[in-house]
């Protein structure tokens, strides 16, 4: 068998660095100004360990010549020589991060803030720009400044420099068809989303206006006061130090909601949130928040931010951030996590399902925590949040297992109940059933009846619950769930009605109604009140629901039943008349069959127009 090496073609490598590198154009900027911070902890670093002299105040500028069509990133980090630049710039991959933490690490220890790994960022910067000029000077004692000069072939200029200040600056000559970064608003909008948090100061520069400044003091006719007048001194675009890194301890409520209005742009507080700190086994720190979610769950979307060494990566990455979590806002940094070459993806192993199981299980303990601790508190969250945690219990079995008993339902009764506690308030009527409603307002009549019988059921409106319930059914054995118009004569039914009265008021009301669809039954119910009401029974009304669920095709036939109260005065005086067909029975039979349907349905617009003619001509017979 022959072995040999692979080779490369240097001319086309850099192309396709250039091209598909990185899926977006703008973090050119990014990987410069992180290169930039590296150099100027690098040089931290040194100080720190006695290698070097130091003191000054550290920072990047990015600054913005649009007349002569530049962007410069410049740093006064520790800088190279014009051999550093060979190694560094003109070996493609060479990482001199890894090279500096390979040769110092006896003396860095466990802490590293340098971000880069894999020596392809600085390339990033042909992405934008037809030229690239580097300009720097080592910190080194008697180290000469170095120029180094590349179009994105694979030929370049090595030589002396010009910088006389310890640092690097990288000059990009903006390509033709990138004019559109030779804008002010857009690069800052671009430092503002990727280096908002990085660990060194940076500021931002628009040459244009410094000159225009400039012109404008030199031609004032009143210079007598110019001298007295104090520049006003630049501020960093950046935090950095985010509020992430700080002990939970320490950090104040109003910090917390401050840092969230700053960060999301959200002008209403948070509910609630989550500091995550965490040195072992894998470094992760990050705050997430619950922010007062909308009623439906298709309009929810929430923003986390995914920093390494607070630098951002990207948003929502689900490699990391399970689903069901993204409806949080929230900002998460782990410099531990397996980045490919671009920092835009993660690769996909084992290390990074262990981070994701950690950050359910806080978010797990979190809401437990509240539950037991502050349940007023939870229960008035609870409207906001349940939809975001029962999405959670769909989507993530052992988070369902986790949070189960803080599980809430919103009780008719106003109040809220975990599973167990409603099932012991009303075992002895209704056994391991959970009765419910899916529209308070709809379905105010059921309720009400229930109330009377001291009786309550639960509210679950959400388009969620309907999976949901399936799902509680699942792994709460023996527990089963009913909507409120489904088994209520099981409930309420007091005594037998007799056959007599059964078979007359059935046959009256078929054949008056002519629906050869509908069942009718006489029972008796505690809710004289009542007149009758429908009855859709809850297998039906499912199979139904999954017919339209996954688009079966068809209408699945509808089980109702027309339940008459054979103890309400109405139906009483029904079942006291002769046989005979009259314009009245047939009236009052109407009547109350669409009352029983206003509290089960929306009426047609035909049957509310009929409804409404029949209810005057009713009114029209009081005398």
């Amino acid at each position: 068998m022959k072995k040999g090496s692979l080779s490369i073609n240097s001319e086309n490598l850099l192309p396709i660095i250039k091209k598909w590198l990185y899926s977006d154009t703008d973090i050119f900027l990014r990987e410069l100004v992180s290169n930039g911070c590296d150099a100027v902890n690098k040089f931290r670093k040194l100080v720190s360990m006695g290698e070097a002299e130091g003191g000054e105040s550290y920072k990047v500028v990015v600054s913005l010549d649009k007349e002569k069509g530049t962007i410069t990133v410049s740093d006064n980090g520790i800088g190279m020589t014009e051999d550093e630049i060979k190694e560094y710039i003109n070996q493609i991959a060479f990482s001199g991060a890894n090279a500096f933490i390979d040769k110092y690490k006896d003396k860095i220890g466990g802490e590293n803030d340098i971000i880069g790994h894999f020596g392809l960022g600085f390339y990033s910067a042909f992405m934008v720009a037809e030229q690239v000029e580097i300009e720097s000077l080592s910190y080194a004692e008697g180290a000469a400044p170095a120029h180094w000069i590349c179009d994105g072939g694979i030929e370049f200029e090595l030589g002396e420099g010009s910088r006389t200040e310890r640092g690097t600056d990288v000059i990009l000559h903006i390509s033709e068809d990138r004019k559109e970064f030779l804008n002010a608003y857009k690069i800052k909008e671009i430092l503002t989303k990727y280096c908002y948090f990085m660990n060194v100061e940076i500021y931002f520069e628009d040459i244009d206006e410094i000159r225009k400044k400039e012109a404008e003091t030199a031609n004032t006719e009143i210079k007598e006061n110019a001298g007295n007048e104090k520049a006003e001194e630049p501020k960093p675009i950046n935090d950095i130090s985010p509020l992430w890194l700080k002990n939970p301890g320490d950090v104040t409520e109003e910090e917390y909601k401050s840092f969230y209005h700053k960060v999301f742009t959200d002008f209403n507080d948070p509910l609630f949130w989550i500091h995550l700190n965490m040195d072992y086994p894998f470094k992760l720190k990050g705050i997430l928040y619950f922010p007062k979610l909308r009623s439906e769950f298709d309009s929810i979307e929430g923003q986390v931010k995914l920093y390494n060494n607070q630098v951002f990566i990207a948003d929502n990455i689900k490699e990391v951030i399970p689903d069901f979590l993204l409806l949080l806002k929230g900002t998460i940094d782990c410099p531990d996590l397996p980045l490919n070459v671009s920092r835009s993806f993660l690769q996909n192993d084992g290390y990074v399902t262990k981070i994701s199981r950690y950050i359910i299980k806080k978010v797990g303990d979190k809401l437990n925590s509240l539950f037991k601790k502050d349940r007023e508190a939870y229960e008035k969250y609870w409207e906001d949040i349940n939809v975001f945690i029962k999405y959670g219990c769909l989507r993530d079995e052992d988070f369902y297992k986790k949070i189960k008993d803080s599980l809430l339902y919103k009780s008719t009764d106003k109040g809220y109940k975990t599973l167990t506690e409603y099932i012991d308030a009303n075992e002895s009527k209704l056994g391991k059933k959970v009765v419910y409603v899916s529209d308070e307002q709809l379905q105010a009549q059921y309720v009400n009846m229930f109330r009377e019988n001291g009786l309550e059921a639960v509210v679950l409106s959400n388009q969620i619950d309907t999976p949901y319930i399936n799902y509680m059914e699942m792994y709460n054995e023996g527990v089963k769930f009913a909507r409120i118009d489904s088994e209520i004569t099981e409930v309420l039914k007091d005594k037998d009605v007799s056959e007599e009265t059964s078979g007359k008021l059935i046959n009256m009301f078929k054949d008056i109604l002519d629906d050869e669809s509908l069942t009718v039954r006489v029972e008796a119910l505690k809710a004289d009140n009542v007149s009758a009401v429908i009855e859709l029974s809850e297998q039906s009304r499912r199979m139904q629901e999954m017919s339209k669920l996954y688009g079966f095709g068809g209408e699945m036939p509808m089980a109702l039943t027309l339940i008459l109260n054979s103890e309400n005065d109405v139906i009483k005086y029904l079942a006291g008349m002769d046989d005979e067909k009259t314009e009245e029975k047939e009236l009052i039979v109407k009547q109350v069959y669409d009352l029983a349907s206003l509290s089960h349905r929306t009426l047609s617009a035909e049957e509310m127009t009929a409804f409404i003619e029949r209810s005057n001509r009713i009114l029209g017979k009081i005398k």
